[in-house]
């Protein structure tokens, strides 16, 4: 596998994202070299070793700056944030061509941060778009691993039911797009709008055509039929969901045509959203951590608070 890596000084003076990386190793299952995923790991000034956990996973096409504003809250609450960016996205390593990514390998790549580098325990799992395809998949093949899950604006399809036509329309847009302006689509998922520098950050790990297979791939990973390559695990997933107990809050914003018909299965479908009072963030769209990522702080934080 061929990687390239964004160089550093894309990363200087982004606004309101003052902490410096961390990095493991994961797997090239081709047989290469290691790739190196970044991550944040930022918590309480005090009591850091002793702090609940919370796994902040971004999806398509943004990175751990997406978070910001929930990791500021979280942390001063006395949450340790580890914030993950995908592979092929944000200041980790980047695959050169589409095919490869795929599902599954997106989901190693996590675990071997979350379990085998880490040892991470008690989680919170907060996902978003495919921080939650991703996330939840994790939480079910390692349930051991998680003590409770934030759904926001994000689904585990199995492809036996279709995508909305606005995914389709961002789905054909990614892959026949000329140039892909990643900060464009990010603003286009927002309700409050974004200032120059906050979309100049989103296109900061892609200064060139040849670092973008990850956000060109990743709409393509998404099971659309009943024999996806990723189909069985999902529904395997599910069926792990359907059994979970443990709190599962799904925090969707107002304003989502893409996954806002996931909201009301989830709570459905898993027994650890019965009781909860689940949340509308108000004023948002798909990417609610970019438009209220306080209010989406506060959420997790009490949620974890909660006896």
């Amino acid at each position: 596998m061929k990687i390239l890596r964004t160089p550093e000084d894309r990363f200087v003076d982004l606004p309101d994202f003052p902490w410096e990386p961390s990095y493991a190793e994961v797997v090239d299952p081709d047989g290469g070299d290691p790739l190196r995923m970044a991550y944040l790991d930022v918590g309480p000034e005090e009591g850091f070793d002793e702090a609940p956990v919370a796994l902040l996973l971004h999806g398509e096409p943004s990175w751990s700056f997406l978070y910001r504003h929930v990791i500021g809250v979280l942390a001063a609450g006395g949450v340790r944030c580890i914030v993950p960016d995908l592979i092929g996205f944000g200041r980790s390593d980047k695959p050169t061509r589409p095919e490869d990514h795929s599902y599954a390998r997106h989901v190693e790549w996590v675990r071997e941060l979350v379990v085998d580098d880490l040892d991470l325990r008690d989680v919170t799992l907060v996902g978003q778009d495919w921080g939650g395809l991703i996330g939840l998949r994790l939480v079910a093949e390692n349930p051991d691993r998680f003590a409770r899950v934030v759904a926001a604006n994000t689904g585990m399809p199995t492809g036996d039911f279709d995508m909305p036509e606005i995914w389709w329309q961002f789905r054909r847009a990614v892959e026949s797009a000329p140039t892909l302006d990643v900060g464009r689509f990010v603003e286009s998922g927002c309700v409050r709008g974004l200032s120059d520098d906050v979309r100049a950050a989103y296109d900061a790990p892609f200064p060139d055509p040849s670092l973008l297979a990850g956000p060109r791939a990743m709409p393509g990973l998404v099971p659309t039929r009943p024999d996806d390559p990723a189909t069985e695990a999902n529904r395997a997933a599910w069926e792990v969901l359907a059994g979970w107990e443990k709190p599962f809050l799904v925090a969707f914003s107002d304003s989502d045509p893409i996954t806002g018909a996931m909201a009301p299965v989830m709570k459905k479908l898993v027994p650890g959203a019965r009781g909860l009072e689940h949340p509308v963030i108000e004023r948002a769209g798909h990417f609610l951590q970019e438009d209220a990522g306080a209010e989406l702080g506060h959420v997790v934080a009490d949620l974890i608070a909660a006896p």
